[in-house]
């Protein structure tokens, strides 16, 4: 499912077939179909991350609903404003127990359904359909519901850390602002960050571990970001 997830990221970035018209087909089969999931739900939402990286209420990567506080000004603002939440002097220590876990399994499971009904995403509903259908034809007869429900949500929970990790540590380190209208080159770079070369990073990270490289050109095949 992981590696699902960033083959779909290719797709749906343009970067593996010449003609969009191909990329946009499988983009819908590998996240549809593969992942149970909406390609113009991943749009909508990735691109604005594009556009706007680490920018508050622009870049829906770093909107945390108010169970985090981001960057260097964000908790400044929040102080004076005196709000509140959750105590976020311990942020450090509850972030394993809510972020990782629960954000793919729930809340991206929630923002996808609601988002395939609210808008009207048939075409989307119809490939997430299509997964659920092949998934539990397949395990059903092996675990039983329950038991197929088990494996879901557990393979879920594995792949949300997975994603967690990945997703945010080549982001999350580097500034995270209100809009300050910087240039585009320059609004990329502020917002990202490399991890290590190597053959297990490149596997593991989809080749995100270049942030930098994938930001700058966005629909360049992942296996030439190192060049």
């Amino acid at each position: 499912q992981a590696q699902a997830g960033w083959l779909q990221h290719d797709f749906g970035h343009l970067s593996v077939f010449k003609k969009s018209f191909w990329n946009h087909i499988v983009h819908k089969f590998v996240i549809g179909h593969l992942k149970g999931a909406s390609a113009n739900w991943w749009n909508h939402r990735h691109f604005q991350h594009h556009a706007k990286p680490n920018i508050f209420k622009k870049d829906p990567d770093v909107n945390m609903l108010h169970i985090f506080v981001l960057g260097d000004t964000q908790p400044v603002e929040y102080g004076k404003k005196k709000l509140k939440y959750l105590p976020y002097n311990h942020q450090h220590e509850y972030f394993f127990l809510i972020f990782p876990p629960l954000l793919i399994p729930v809340y991206f499971q929630i923002q996808i359904i609601s988002t395939m009904i609210r808008r009207r995403f048939w075409a989307d509903l119809a490939w997430a359909i299509s997964y659920y259908i092949r998934y539990f034809v397949t395990y059903i007869p092996f675990y039983g519901v329950l038991g197929s429900l088990s494996l879901l949500t557990f393979v879920r929970f594995l792949e949300s850390h997975w994603f967690v990790w990945v997703t945010q540590m080549n982001h999350i380190p580097m500034e995270i602002d209100q809009e300050k209208h910087r240039d585009w080159l320059s609004s990329q770079v502020a917002a990202t960050c490399n991890i290590e070369q190597s053959f297990f990073n490149d596997w593991f990270t989809g080749h995100l571990n270049f942030q930098i490289e994938h930001h700058l050109f966005p629909t360049m095949p992942r296996h030439n970001f190192w060049k």
